[in-house]
This record gives structure tokens, sequence and C-alpha cells, in this order.
């Protein structure tokens, strides 16, 4: 069994949304996830990273690349809905996934990664302290239009 990660394809949708579903309980429709993916395809800073075993995807994650004017700040990446299929987890996959992130982020000259996880995903947070990450001190705020 070999795992390969590579940018997501239209074809992949499907899987990808069914994967972040069964990963955080959500309740994504392939259609409404498929019509976003078509407008952002072609937008080198929305990347949608998949990682594949025997053609199925057991691993995700999204990389909003953020360019900015702002010194200190330059251009960083914004990581979410990092996820690696439930029976496929502790075998290394998201240490392997986390490799390929650092190199594209690197290619596009980021400065710094980010990301946020919900409390309860206390596995995912040892995961991403292990692979260098540091709690901010920060509030993460929401105002939903």
């Amino acid at each position: 069994m070999e795992l390969k990660f590579r940018l997501a394809k239209e074809e992949d949708i499907t899987q990808v949304v069914e994967l972040t579903n069964n990963c955080f309980d959500e309740n994504t429709q392939v259609e409404q996830a498929l019509e976003i993916f078509q407008k952002t395809k072609h937008d080198r800073n929305q990347l949608y990273l998949i990682g594949e075993m025997n053609e199925k995807i057991i691993a995700h994650t999204k990389i909003t690349i953020v360019p900015t004017i702002f010194d200190g700040m330059e251009t960083y990446a914004i990581l979410n809905h990092v996820c690696v299929l439930p029976e496929y987890r502790r075998h290394h996959i998201a240490k392997h996934m986390m490799s390929v992130i650092k190199k594209i982020c690197q290619e596009h000259n980021c400065i710094s990664i980010k990301l946020w996880s919900k409390n309860f995903r206390v596995p995912a947070h040892t995961c991403y302290i292990n692979e260098g990450f540091e709690v901010i001190d920060a509030k993460f705020f929401e105002l939903n239009l």
C-alpha cells in the first residue's frame, strides 16, 4: 500500500466530502462543495491536498495561501479540514501530509502556516505540536452574516 499526496481534482470531491463529513461530523453536500471547487480550482492560492492509498482518499486538508502587504506577515498559509480517515490514524499519515504541506507552503514563499482546531480534537493537537506548531495566545472570533 503506497501513500501518495496530490492536489484534488473535480472527480475527487465526492470522496473528499465523505471523508470530511466523517471526520468532522458535518453534513456538507457534494453539490455545494463541487460548485465551490469549480469556482476556485484555478486559483493558485486555494489548494485541496489529498492523500490516497489504493485509489482511496484517506487524508485531506485545504491550504489557503494569503499574500499580504504587511511587514512581519508577508505571505502565510491557513490550513483547514486537516483530517485522516479514522482507521488510518496512528500510521504517521498526518506527519507525511504535514511534510507535503510545508513543501507546498515554502514553494509559495509562506513565512508561516496557521490553523485552528476545535477544542475536542485533542489527538490532532498533539500531532500539530509534534510537527512544530505552537499554541498561540489568541481567541478565535466569528461573526455570522
